[in-house]
């Protein structure tokens, strides 16, 4: 069992010597309801400008294309390296342009939405609809040990359940930053399902029309990457698309983990009536990536994202800052970053080598460690 000495977040008040020192339990219940961190929020946060959110997919698009114009042109090994993590880069960024569509705060219009999330998504290989109505279940039960999506925590059965590969896969660096291709075939241990199937567990009948569709569109997106090996050759198009996913990959994946796992303290995960959606969302963590918040949209401002996923991007700074005198300590101020946001990596390798998996029992419970993983692991924080 998990000490209670663990679930506690440290908490000082005042400055210098002899402050005055409390303790704060993230898991108790929130004094505020979601409705107060709505109002707090001003108005204008929570509209749509379709022009504005199209000027950034113009911004990306050119970008992405001047650097394929440029990678073309110099073709040599000194310039690669600064394509293929400029690029990578360039491919999050535009995947966060497509999971606003997904969310329906890129603009008031489902077809707008669906035609951008398309263009985007299918042109880094992501199936739209099938990745969209997946997120939404996260988005529904985010906190939730069986019922969220993303990053779910495994019980001790399911986790005890998994041969040595799979259990050292998950949980060695770097393997776990790769994993969303596998995560979009075929789930995450012990979930079933498909994000390319339209009879998957997924997805309610009603869903299926519009999953084939985003399965078809990224099959054709896949025959276009084969032509072009075919035309260009198959290892210049690895250094000029492939090399680029993998970054983007590790992007996703780096980024999607931090904003529920890595804190500094333990944060709780719930089930049966200590569930609630605010509680859930308020165990989300916000990052700080330095310049390149910019560039990837803010998608670091996490918390009040998962709240109200509906305020578009360029209004999430605005509301966090506006929400914050109501969150009070239930809001955890991201560490500031360097020029390179290398400071997570250490939240990450500790994260990887200790949150292994939740106990079977109870309604609130935290990640704890599997002593034989930790101790065979080059990732166990020093």
């Amino acid at each position: 069992m998990v000490k209670a000495a663990q679930h506690l977040q440290y908490v000082s008040n005042g400055e210098g010597q002899g402050q005055h020192q409390t303790y704060f339990d993230p898991s108790a219940p929130p004094p505020f309801k979601i409705a107060e961190i709505r109002a707090a929020i001003p108005n204008h946060c929570w509209v749509k400008n379709p022009w504005r959110s199209l000027s950034y997919v113009l911004r990306d698009v050119l970008v992405v294309t001047a650097l394929l114009a440029a990678a073309i042109g110099f073709n040599n090994w000194f310039f690669w390296p600064l394509y293929w993590v400029a690029q990578g880069t360039m491919f999050w960024a535009l995947f966060v342009l497509g999971h606003d569509c997904g969310h329906g705060s890129f603009s008031n219009s489902p077809r707008l939405n669906s035609v951008v999330g398309h263009i985007l998504h299918s042109s880094i290989l992501v199936p739209y609809h099938g990745w969209r109505i997946s997120h939404r279940t996260h988005h529904q039960n985010h906190g939730h040990v069986e019922k969220d999506e993303s990053w779910v925590p495994l019980t001790e059965k399911v986790y005890k359940s998994l041969d040595n590969m799979t259990r050292t896969m998950r949980f060695t660096f770097p393997f776990p930053i790769f994993a969303y291709p596998f995560y979009l075939w075929s789930r995450s241990p012990g979930k079933e399902g498909s994000h390319f199937n339209p009879y998957s567990n997924l997805f309610s009948p009603s869903e299926r029309k519009d999953v084939l569709t985003s399965t078809l569109c990224w099959v054709i997106m896949l025959s276009v990457l084969l032509s072009l090996s075919f035309i260009m050759g198959p290892f210049f198009m690895f250094k000029l698309y492939g090399v680029p996913y993998l970054i983007f990959i590790m992007w996703l994946d780096l980024v999607t983990y931090l904003h529920h796992h890595g804190y500094k303290q333990k944060l709780p995960w719930y089930r049966g009536k200590e569930w609630t959606y605010l509680r859930g969302g308020l165990t989300t963590v916000d990052r700080d990536y330095g310049w390149i918040n910019n560039i990837h949209h803010d998608i670091g401002t996490h918390v009040i994202h998962h709240l109200f996923p509906q305020i578009p991007h360029y209004h999430l700074l605005e509301a966090t800052k506006a929400a914050k005198p109501v969150l009070g300590k239930y809001y955890r101020e991201p560490e500031k970053s360097g020029a390179v946001p290398l400071h997570l990596i250490k939240y990450l390798l500790h994260s990887i080598s200790q949150d292994h998996f939740v106990s079977n029992y109870g309604d609130i419970v935290y990640y704890q460690t599997d002593p034989r993983l930790q101790r065979n692991s080059w990732t166990t924080s020093k």
